[in-house]
C-alpha cells in the first residue's frame, strides 16, 4: 500500500469525524420535544400587590416587558419575599417526565442582583434553578457565571429538567453551558421576569419573547 493511498485514507477519516462532530454540534436542545400550546391564560403576572399590572408589565409586538423597583411591595400582602414582576406559567406544573422552558430574553444595562428565570419547586429549597444577573453576567444562582456579557442583547435560553434522571441542563444560544443535579421536590413550574435578589439595583427589567413550554416525546 503506497504512502499516497494511506495519506488519502487518513484525510478521509478526519473528514468523516469532523462531519460527525458537526452533526452533533448542530443538534438543537428542543429536538425530541413537543411544544405545548400557550396563550394569555397561561401567563399569570405576579407583581407588587398594590400596583396595577400595567404599571409593571407590558406586552407589545410579541415582547413581554417586566420591570420592578427594589422598594416595591411583594406580590401579596402575606408574602415576605422581595419585589418581583414575573410571569408564572400556569397549566403545566409537572412532577414526572422531561420538561423544557424556552424563551428569548433581554436584560438592559444596569439591571443587577436579580433573578430573571426560575425553575420553581424543590425538597429543601424554594427553587431547583435560578438564572440571575449580576453586573452584566448571567449565572446559576450566584455562581458559576454562564455568560459574562449579557446586557443589551437578545439571547436564547433553554432549561431542561429531567425528573427521572434528576438532572437540569442550561443552554444559552443553543450551547450547553451548565448541567447539575436537581433539588427534588413533588412539583415544579417555570417563571420568568424580574425577582430582586441580594445586591439588587434600584430598577430591574427583563424582556421576553418566544416563550415555550415543551415536553419530551414518550
Amino acid at each position: 500500500m503506497n504512502s499516497y493511498f494511506i495519506l488519502a485514507l487518513f484525510f478521509y477519516s478526519v473528514l468523516i469525524q469532523l462531519s460527525s462532530q458537526k452533526a452533533v454540534d448542530a443538534s438543537d436542545p428542543t429536538d425530541g420535544f413537543i411544544s405545548l400550546p400557550l396563550n394569555s391564560s397561561n401567563f399569570d403576572i405576579q407583581r407588587p400587590y398594590n400596583v396595577p399590572v400595567g404599571h409593571r408589565y407590558s406586552f407589545i409586538h410579541g415582547i413581554h416587558r417586566l420591570w420592578v423597583f427594589s422598594t416595591d411591595k411583594p406580590h401579596s400582602l402575606t408574602s415576605k419575599t422581595s419585589a418581583r414582576t414575573e410571569i408564572r406559567i400556569r397549566g403545566y406544573d409537572y412532577s414526572s417526565g422531561v420538561w423544557q422552558f424556552e424563551g428569548y430574553g433581554y436584560v438592559p444595562k444596569g439591571t443587577s442582583g436579580v433573578c430573571i428565570m426560575q425553575l420553581f419547586g424543590a425538597s429543601q429549597h424554594a427553587t431547583t434553578l435560578m438564572m440571575r444577573v449580576y453586573n452584566g453576567s448571567l449565572s446559576y444562582y450566584r455562581a458559576p457565571i454562564l455568560v459574562p456579557h449579557i446586557y443589551n442583547r437578545w439571547f436564547r435560553l433553554n432549561v431542561i429538567h429531567d425528573i427521572g434522571a434528576k438532572k437540569v441542563k442550561v443552554f444559552i444560544d443553543g450551547i450547553l453551558k451548565f448541567e447539575t443535579d436537581d433539588r427534588g421536590g413533588p412539583s415544579h413550574y417555570f417563571k420568568c421576569g424580574v425577582y430582586a435578589q441580594n445586591d439588587d439595583s434600584y430598577y430591574m427589567e427583563s424582556r421576553w419573547k418566544g416563550i415555550k413550554v415543551l415536553k419530551k416525546r414518550d
